[in-house]
């Protein structure tokens, strides 16, 4: 165990990198089986199950991680706005509209192109 200890030591980044870079599949393998595949979690007393010093000891601890936060200050980013006039938009366009165009030659409704297999409709309907 000592000898395999030394050996990680001296290159057992490198060998981590080794195999991220070229078997990524086999380094996510070996990630996962370092995981638990159960973790137990218990709900303990909670603030009930505390005595009153070890509650005050933790709201004195939490007024204190407030005050070192109001002590740091919050970043404020002084300044003025400034209206800057934009230029007018194009209101006649540069060419013709192709789209009104389209609709000026539309003649009539279009005739119905039948699929194959299909009978046409009699007159009338």
């Amino acid at each position: 165990m000592q000898a395999l200890l030394l050996n990680f030591r001296q290159h057992g980044k490198k060998a981590i990198e080794k195999v991220a870079r070229n078997q990524p599949a086999v380094y996510l393998k070996i990630l996962a089986l370092l995981v638990p595949r159960e973790t137990k979690v218990e709900h303990s007393g909670g603030v009930k199950a505390m005595t009153d010093e070890q509650i005050e000891a933790a709201i004195e601890a939490i007024q204190n991680m407030l005050e070192q936060r109001a002590g740091e200050g919050t970043k404020v980013i002084e300044g003025t706005a400034e209206t800057i006039p934009l230029p007018a938009p194009d209101v006649v366009p540069d060419g013709p509209n192709k789209v009104m165009d389209a609709v000026d030659t539309a003649v009539g409704a279009r005739k119905r192109k039948l699929r194959k297999g299909t009978a046409p409709l009699p007159a009338g309907t």
